[in-house]
């Protein structure tokens, strides 16, 4: 917070003392100081420390600077206060904009004065950031937006319109540089504040109908999409509860004037298309074909004439890009997409094809050549508009779109076959196939995976450059061993006084990014959501080739995650996971690919639990472990009593054959006891050190166990394979209940392993108190000494 203190009083005092003619070029830096003073800007100004009171005097002393720069005679100083309104607004919020009021009427005041084009536009930039942070706080809503909006609306719409006093509509300026700073202002404001829009919405309504109906190219892209979605966006005006209507009836509208347009573009071809709709059929009139293409009176959406293939054509693909603009928009309530009238239009905007040399279409024979080659040259140019209406609605529609799609594919391919020669037709159609595979492609039989080929084979020459140079370069190279002045005059002899001509052929397509965007992400999307199985053997190496190639990421991703599955039939297909692997070494997704480190799942209660370490050695020692053994859920085995090597080894055993058991139990009374070394240096017989005893199911068939059904000597002096103090052995013993003894290595041998230890006892159940098959009695481990130890441990307990 000191910090904060000092960069604001060091903002002051600079503001005070700069002259205002040198306060521009560093308003950037006052304003980044002023973002990082958030904290002491939004801090509440009515606490009662000393330190407190200073920085409100010190935010005090600010907005009365910025208020006074708002109102300043040169344009340097309301510039630089522009600028600094907007960034304290964002950083102190509520407490700053319960005060912004002057600062607001400041703002608006400097849009009517005759300052630069910059500071108008941050200005309007500015009312508008603070119109949209009042609009949480109700209370700030009502005291600065409700009357300030009014005369802000006011004032923007004089930037870039004149109004007659007689008429109620506006007059669009020419050239003005503040028509998309306007629209986009008015256009985040309308969804938020209808109410006070719909004064305004018949103004705006006809400065919008001269920017759309400007049939040639007078206004940049980013205006045209922005006066777009603002004219789908007057249906938030609307009366209570008739917004999905308006709505509706713009949709209705436009595709109506796109049908007029078509009307007069397709008049140099007949068209075998026919409306379902019969109001459409009736509306068709006659036409004067000795004049000029065009249309001379206002359409359905009140939109100017037109005159001219070119501007028909203009015409014809500003109004599918409104129409995709009212699939993208938000709406205010429900409304209903007029998905009929749609897929008819686009069946009729699709049916009219450049002609190929084995399809010929039926010319209008009262039309000149020249025309009818022009609306040929123009039609890519109207279906790749179409396309992505088509993609929009898809997208609009998410899921309910299924039932559509097999038609919207059928006609994206028949445009595809015609019209490849475009490089915009087939980055269209490769962005609606993918866009219709993550809806539709898990059930896509193999003859459409079929009519796929083409598209998908296409996409990979995209993303490859052109072989055709290597293959000439080869085959002069070798011509010109055998007939080296024949292929002299044919030889490119720019080629090889200047080698980078070749390059730059090759790298013509890759240049046009959005091509191979396009068809990379279609081939993720084959491979990602279509049916493997139906994808050709050559289709699918040529897929993994391209990959290969290109090295990209995604596609190499999805072709590995994506295997072909084993078809009868079929080898066995590889994986290009070692150039994935080689491509990306360092990348997250292939380290996760290539080595998951995921734990083991385990499912069996007390398995993979954290226990205190503490407690688990005092556990140890107090208590024996239970002989019950962890159930067993088939994702893990249970593990096998440690395996004695049968070689180091030997066994006593009963004769009786062990049958298979699926539990053990310990005697209630086996208490194991510590271990003490005796006066004499020997180990008391009486006395036992705890070790941890590994009690768990023994399968009935393992086949490293040692037999158990042969008679073997009372003692071993082999090595066990694994170490005797970590677990005690077990073995089976029969039902009678008799004891299998097994002698432990002796206390010399495992003195390496384990300091002070000795030999384990454990007493013998009793038979005869439960005769139960399931509770059996537990092993009684004697101790392995040599025959004079034993003679003095009898001596001992004598």
């Amino acid at each position: 917070m000191a910090s904060m203190s000092m960069s604001l009083h060091a903002v002051n005092h600079r503001l005070t003392n700069i002259p205002v003619k040198q306060l521009p070029p560093i308003a950037s830096c006052l304003a980044t100081s002023l973002s990082n003073c958030g904290e002491l800007l939004s801090a509440p100004q009515n606490q009662k420390s000393k330190s407190d009171s200073d920085n409100a005097v010190q935010v005090h002393k600010l907005m009365t600077r910025l208020a006074s720069l708002l109102q300043d005679r040169s344009p340097e100083g309301r510039w630089t206060a522009v600028v600094l309104v907007k960034a304290v607004v964002e950083a102190g919020q509520w407490e700053i904009l319960r005060g912004c009021e002057p600062l607001v009427r400041g703002l608006i005041a400097i849009l009517a004065k005759p300052d630069p084009n910059s500071t108008k536009k941050m200005a309007i930039i500015t009312l508008t950031r603070i119109f949209h942070l009042t609009y949480q706080y109700p209370t700030l809503v009502r005291e600065i937006t409700t009357p300030s909006l009014p005369s802000f609306i006011t004032s923007a719409l004089n930037l870039i319109s004149v109004k007659p006093s007689s008429e109620p509509i506006r007059r669009l300026k020419p050239h003005t540089p503040f028509l998309e700073t306007v629209l986009n202002a008015l256009g985040e404001l309308i969804a938020r504040h209808p109410t006070i829009f719909r004064p305004f919405s018949a103004q705006i309504h006809s400065i919008l109908q001269a920017i759309i109906g400007s049939t040639s190219p007078a206004f940049p892209q980013n205006a045209l999409d922005s006066a777009e979605r603002l004219f789908i966006s007057l249906h938030h005006c609307a009366p209570k509860n008739t917004s999905g209507e308006e709505w509706r009836s713009a949709c209705q509208m436009t595709i109506a004037s796109i049908h007029g347009a078509t009307d007069h573009v397709f008049r140099a071809v007949v068209e075998q298309w026919e409306s379902a709709d019969p109001a459409l059929r009736q509306a068709s009139r006659p036409q004067d074909y000795s004049r000029e293409v065009g249309d001379g009176g206002q359409d359905t959406l009140g939109l100017a004439g037109w005159q001219g293939l070119d501007s028909g054509v203009n015409r014809l693909v500003v109004l599918l890009q409104m129409l995709s603009t009212c699939l993208t928009t938000a709406t205010a309530s429900m409304v209903s997409i007029p998905i009929g009238h749609i897929l008819d239009l686009t069946s009729r905007l699709t049916a009219v094809v450049v002609p190929s040399d084995g399809r010929d279409i039926q010319a209008n024979p009262q039309i000149s050549r020249t025309e009818r080659e022009h609306l040929f040259a123009e039609l890519p140019r109207i279906h790749v508009s179409c396309m992505e209406l088509l993609r929009n609605l898809v997208k609009s529609l998410e899921t309910g779109a299924i039932p559509l799609a097999q038609t919207i594919l059928e006609q994206a391919l028949w445009v595809y076959r015609a019209e490849k020669f475009s490089r915009e037709v087939r980055a269209s159609a490769y962005e609606l196939v993918q866009t219709l595979l993550a809806r539709m492609g898990p059930s896509l039989t193999k003859q459409s995976i079929t009519s796929l080929a083409d598209l998908v084979r296409a996409s990979c020459h995209d993303l490859l450059p052109p072989a055709h140079d290597q293959s000439a370069s080869a085959k002069a190279s070798s011509d010109a061993k055998g007939k080296a002045k024949s292929n002299l005059a044919a030889a490119n002899a720019d080629s090889f006084l200047n080698p980078m001509l070749k390059q730059g052929r090759q790298s013509d397509v890759a240049t046009f990014s959005s091509l191979a965007r396009a068809a990379s992400e279609l081939l993720v999307g084959v491979l990602t959501h279509a049916p493997t199985e139906h994808l050709s053997p050559s289709l699918r190496a040529e897929i993994d080739r391209t990959i290969i190639l290109t090295s990209d990421k995604f596609t190499m991703l999805a072709s590995v995650l994506n295997p072909v599955p084993a078809v009868k039939g079929r080898g066995v297909s590889a994986s290009i996971m070692p150039f994935l692997t080689r491509a990306f070494p360092a990348e997250m997704e292939v380290e996760s690919l290539i080595r998951p480190r995921m734990p083991v799942l385990m499912n069996a209660p007390g398995i993979g639990g954290y226990t205190d370490l503490g407690e688990e050695e005092e556990e140890d020692v107090s208590a024996p472990v239970s002989g019950k053994a962890p159930e067993s859920t088939g994702f893990l085995q249970p593990s096998s009593t440690p395996i004695l090597h049968h070689d180091m080894m030997d066994t006593e055993v009963s004769h009786t054959p062990a049958p298979a058991l699926t539990k053990r139990g310990l005697a209630d009374d086996s208490k194991p006891q510590l271990l003490t070394p005796g006066s004499t240096g020997k180990a008391d017989s009486n006395l036992q050190s705890k070790r941890p005893r590994v009690e768990d199911v023994v399968p009935a068939t393992t086949a490293s166990q040692p037999s158990l059904d042969k008679t073997a000597p009372t003692t071993f002096t082999g090595t066990a394979a694994v170490p005797v103090s970590l677990a005690s052995a077990t073995a089976t013993v029969d039902q009678s209940s008799k004891i299998a003894s097994v002698k432990a290595p002796s206390a010399t041998a495992v003195s390496g392993l384990l300091a002070g230890s000795a030999v384990a006892q454990t007493a013998s159940a009793d038979a005869g108190e439960d005769d139960s098959d399931d509770d059996l009695p537990a092993l009684n481990i004697d101790p392995d000494t040599e025959d004079e130890d034993e003679d003095e441990d009898e001596t001992m307990e004598g």
